[in-house]
């Protein structure tokens, strides 16, 4: 019995991998195990290698596994890239359409299965990888009707034949490796899980749902890579509840029309990854002169310019922070499992319109895109606060009938209203203004407009800016990261711990302004600071040093190839410091 296993499915883009891993993770998720899975695909709508590795565990797994157990080839391509991954009782479920070949240096069992033509036998081709996922059964020792409800669920709507036909492939499958191998088929069996029930989602589904409950009733986005799922949801959410979703033609047209959404009062979202928020950059700085509430989603991908569009990269930090030209108050936060994306994208608007400045949900393709298994979410804790929005007829003011929207004020947020009401007209412009918003070079205003926008940020309240695992009150090592990293960090951590070492571990998730008090005594207290950041520069690690100091004590851990972090890599990398 294991209480772990890793799965692969793989062949070209546009044979039903993503399907094959769905079905498969769907089932088992319905009977309570914990899962995370991680597509690896091509920038391209057919062809080029494509796989989907999911980890099934009786316990939460945030990242993907070192190893593998079975390996699901629709080609050889898949057992030449893949193999190495198996590990020595580790099996290949292969089709024997291509005449597999089993790598001499590999100890793991090969069985060829006629995926393909059994598929073809009932009716199509197309239903090989139900042939594949009873096959895997087979190995598993598991009852091929686990499947019956999910089948059910995607082909139903084709009719009962359909749904038959694909319940027989399964069947197919799973009856041919009991039949051909049944004298020396390698089983393996999974512990039994609890049965409970938990959402399965990607990081994007979540950021979108979170948008909804914040009651974001506007979305404006072009299409790009990995930040796409968020708009295709909303636009199937957003109708129903009085909202809507355009499809710009550009980034600076969606960015825009955000932005006057929310000067209308509406809570609006735009999302896109790093080609398009570098086009978005002057509009973010229009919101911050303009103190219009705006959130951003930016989910990070191989760059620059076109780059990597489908692997792994957080390489747009500093560009969140910094991006624009001149200066404004921002905030930028980073989620770091599929449930903080849902309650931070909710908190953003709030914070949005408390601060009435842009807020950027800073995500990546590993946590976007990758699916893992949630425990229900709370909607109780969902807040809705406005700030100082003022809703309702003003008194008349003394300043040649002009409100002032951008009055100075101590805690630098100025009274806001919505076009239309009484008493509330203003000018709103790009340029430097006065109180009332009329244009103004006046340099006592301009220090005054300046440090009041400022003054907005000083004191940030957000919830848990840093996660923290701080067992120890002098560790032997500190390691740090944000997004998606989490998962692989506390893997990691748990190794080590048993081998004895002390180590601490915190996950910024207030990127900007950086929760210096937070992070300044984890440091202090730490002999050693390890980062983990999935870029080229150590972007990360670098506003460490710019906020905190300590440089002496900080070691970068980079990888830029693409690939998201592995437990032996980050466990690795620890070790050798010492």
């Amino acid at each position: 019995m294991i209480n772990q296993l890793s799965w692969k499915v793989g062949g070209q883009q546009g044979e039903g991998i993503e399907s094959t891993g769905e079905i498969f993770a769907i089932a088992l998720n319905r009977l309570g195990y914990y899962l995370y899975g991680y597509r690896h695909f091509s920038s391209r709508i057919k062809g080029g290698h494509t796989n989907n590795k999911i980890r099934v565990s009786t316990t939460q797994v945030r990242s993907i596994s070192d190893d593998l157990d079975i390996l699901v080839a629709f080609d050889q391509e898949t057992i030449d890239v893949n193999y190495h991954e198996l590990h020595s009782d580790g099996v290949i479920l292969a089709d024997s359409k291509f005449n597999p070949k089993k790598p001499e240096d590999t100890k793991a069992s090969m069985y060829a299965v006629p995926f393909t033509e059994l598929a073809t036998e009932l009716g199509t081709s197309l239903m090989k990888n139900m042939v594949a996922i009873g096959a895997t059964s087979a190995v598993l020792d598991l009852d091929i009707h686990v499947f019956e409800e999910v089948v059910r669920e995607i082909f139903g709507k084709k009719g009962e034949q359909v749904v038959a036909k694909n319940m027989e492939a399964i069947k197919s499958g799973f009856d041919y490796m009991k039949e051909k191998y049944s004298s020396n088929l390698h089983t393996m069996q999974l512990e039994k899980a609890d049965g409970k029930k938990r959402m399965f989602m990607i990081g994007n589904d979540a950021i979108a749902l979170g948008a909804l409950a914040g009651g974001c009733r506007f979305m404006a986005a072009y299409p790009i890579t990995p930040a796409s799922d968020i708009m295709e949801y909303l636009i199937k959410k957003l109708p129903p509840l009085g909202g809507a979703v355009i499809q710009t033609e550009d980034e600076i047209a969606a960015c825009t029309m955000a932005i006057g959404a929310n000067y209308g009062g509406v809570r609006a979202l735009t999302a896109s990854s790093g080609p398009g928020l570098s086009l978005k950059m002057e509009a973010i700085g229009l919101a911050g002169m303009t103190e219009i509430p705006l959130v951003i989603v930016d989910t990070q991908r191989g760059g620059p310019s076109t780059g990597l569009p489908t692997k792994q990269e957080q390489s747009d930090l500093m560009a969140m922070i910094y991006g624009t030209h001149g200066e404004i108050p921002k905030i930028v936060i980073a989620p770091s499992t599929v449930q903080e994306a849902f309650y931070d994208t909710a908190e953003a608007f709030n914070l949005a319109e408390e601060y009435q400045c842009p807020v950027i949900v800073l995500s990546d393709l590993q946590l976007s895109l990758g699916k893992q298994t949630v425990e229900p979410l709370d909607f109780d804790k969902v807040e809705i606060r406005r700030g100082k929005l003022q809703i309702g007829d003003l008194p008349e003011n003394e300043n040649n009938g002009y409100f002032k929207r951008y009055e100075v004020t101590e805690d630098g947020v100025s009274p806001r209203v919505i076009p239309g009401m009484k008493n509330g007209v203003h000018h709103v412009t790009g340029v430097e203004h006065a109180e009332t918003g009329k244009p103004s070079e006046s340099s006592i205003n301009r220090l005054a407009q300046m440090d009041k926008r400022f003054r907005k940020i000083e004191n940030i309240r957000f919830n848990t800016p840093v996660y923290k695992y701080e067992p120890h009150e002098n560790p032997d090592l500190l390691v740090v990261g944000f997004n998606s990293t989490r998962g692989v960090i506390e893997e990691a951590i748990g190794r080590l711990e048993k081998d004895g070492m002390k180590v601490n571990h915190a996950q910024i998730r207030l990127v900007h302004p950086f929760p210096t008090d937070e992070v300044l005594p984890l440091i202090q207290s730490a002999k050693k600071v390890l980062v983990i950041e999935n870029n080229a520069t150590g972007q990360l690690a670098n506003i460490m040093k710019m906020n905190v100091g300590h440089g002496e004590k900080i070691t970068k851990f980079l990888k830029y190839d693409g690939n998201p972090f592995l437990p032996h890599e980050v466990y690795s990398k620890c070790k050798e410091l010492f």
